[in-house]
């Protein structure tokens, strides 16, 4: 097979097939969904390719089948029926009033002078603009109008540090939206797509129709890459690539289909460069995450298997974000498995791939304790002193770490696993280098906190805050116990390695490490 050109940064079609790009054929999944209904609304992660998937959606219904030629539906598409487009893209920035209005003004003013309408007066506001446009739309052409909206979220989702200012785009966006709902006569299919699922009651409460299918299994792959999709579309850029890392690295996306899918992104980026990194990742700022899970009490050591409802992984709204939520909406968890309790289903979350793992506990790292140094260099001196069996040396380096903990993340009073926020630090050291880390594994008799596995030896970890009068070597006593009683270690006898049980106990007055201790198994 030849190679192509990469489509890095291509957004546009026509501007892809013109140019004879890579391109995996979505169009069966696109088809299905025109067949099948009017409305919908799809949430994935920035970057995910939502913005080529409805500039593909547009060109089909604007009947440009030069484009489609070799493709799934170009044999099963009406080439005749052409429909006019309004397409809105909210990738601007609205952080002062009136940028907004302003923004939708213009988008609609291109409509018009491209379908060659008479603009509407400026004074209009934009519902009545946009209501004003698909009525003569419809009866200029005699076709039912199609309307795509990209990055629907954004005027939002930027000003979320300004809440009053996002409640006012919020608000403002719901009346727009209701246009398009309450001009049902002149609209033939309408396409959401944007990063979170706002609440259909705070935003879409006017566009109540719109089927979401950011978890319809069906459709789990019409955005991102398959295993397939490699070892085929792009089978000429795998060659001296190693097979099994790109999967480690950057598979692992899952919506409830049958397959796991990549970031497009990452994997075009990934065969430019001929570079493993953390392509996606570099291109976002995860500070306000970092915000929310401080004010929900979520420590690092609580992301791996974390289990919600399936209901959370909906609840966003400005002023009532949940971290579930905002975790798994904005790619950094993402669906593992689910179970039904009772009449309640729950979801098991955890990060993605290597990528998102790495990257994102060095960047918290990083947020939280900036004048520590690099998070890779601490949990890799941390690392050494454990394989050497300086359990003094790594409590002193660790307590040096905690040190600079900024003291507004030690009072906070929704941590009230105190030792969590202070065990998760060193899990996220930990998990910047990618050793292999094991946490909360259940035995028959309860779950440890931590178990390392390095340099050949069982580290089987527990973390306590020492009580009210109680002394560090108590307060070990108990740890280590807790890990006896129980049998943490019983599963790694096998390994004929080394284990090593080691108790941690933290000090809420003095808000760092109070002592370390390491017994044999």
């Amino acid at each position: 097979m030849q190679r192509r050109r990469l489509p890095i940064g291509i957004q546009s079609f026509r501007r892809l097939r013109e140019r004879d790009c890579y391109y995996v054929d979505k169009t069966a999944l696109i088809g299905d969904l025109i067949d099948r209904g009017e409305h919908y609304f799809l949430s994935r992660p920035r970057r995910f390719g939502k913005s080529l998937l409805l500039d593909t959606l547009g060109e089909l219904f604007a009947g440009s089948e030069e484009l489609f030629r070799g493709l799934h539906i170009h044999d099963r598409w009406d080439w005749d029926e052409k429909h006019p487009l309004i397409r809105l893209s909210f990738d601007g920035n609205y952080n002062e009033p009136g940028d907004l209005g302003s923004s939708i003004h213009t988008q609609l003013r291109i409509t018009e002078r491209n379908a060659g309408l008479d603009p509407a007066p400026d004074a209009m506001k934009p519902p009545d603009r946009l209501r004003d446009l698909l009525d003569r739309l419809h009866h200029q052409t005699g076709r039912q109008v199609v309307v795509l909206v990209d990055e629907y979220d954004k005027p939002i989702l930027d000003v979320l540090g300004d809440p009053e200012r996002a409640k006012a785009n919020r608000d403002y966006l719901r009346g727009f939206y209701g246009v398009i709902k309450g001009s049902a006569e002149h609209v033939r299919f309408v396409f959401v797509t944007g990063i979170s699922m706002f609440s259909k009651v705070s935003l879409f409460s006017g566009l109540n129709n719109l089927e979401n299918i950011s978890l319809d299994p069906q459709y789990a792959a019409i955005c991102g890459y398959t295993d397939e999709d490699l070892d085929t579309v792009f089978a000429p850029e795998l060659p001296e690539l190693d097979r099994n890392e790109i999967r480690s690295w950057y598979n692992g996306y899952h919506w409830l289909g049958e397959e796991k899918v990549y970031n497009p992104f990452d994997i075009l980026l990934l065969f430019r460069s001929r570079v493993f990194k953390s392509h996606w990742f570099e291109t976002g700022s995860p500070t306000f995450l970092f915000q929310v899970m401080l004010e929900q009490g979520v420590s690092p050591l609580d992301l791996e298997n974390r289990m919600a409802e399936d209901d959370l992984l909906s609840s966003f709204d400005v002023g009532e974000i949940d971290a579930d939520a905002l975790l798994f909406q904005t790619g950094y968890l993402t669906l593992v498995g689910g179970e039904r309790r009772d009449d309640r289903i729950f979801y098991r979350l955890d990060y993605p791939n290597k990528e998102v793992r790495l990257s994102l506990n060095n960047s918290l790292l990083r947020h939280v304790a900036s004048r520590r140094g690099e998070a890779r260099e601490q949990g890799g001196d941390l690392c050494r002193l454990l394989a050497e069996n300086d359990f003094d040396a790594f409590a002193d380096k660790l307590r040096a770490f905690f040190a600079g903990v900024p003291y507004q993340w030690q009072t906070r009073p929704e941590l009230a696993r105190y030792e969590a926020w202070y065990a998760g630090m060193l899990y996220a050291c930990f998990r910047t280098i990618g050793v292999d880390l094991r946490v909360e594994e259940s035995s028959s008799r309860g779950r440890s906190d931590m178990v390392l596995l390095h340099g050949g030896q069982v580290f089987v970890m527990e973390f306590k805050t020492a009580e009210e009068n109680e002394d560090a070597e108590a307060a070990l006593d108990r740890a280590i116990g807790q890990i006896r009683v129980r049998g943490y270690a019983d599963r790694y006898r096998g390994r004929g390695e080394p284990i090593h049980l080691v108790g941690a106990v933290f000090d809420r007055k003095e808000r760092n490490l109070l002592a370390v201790r390491a017994e044999p198994a």
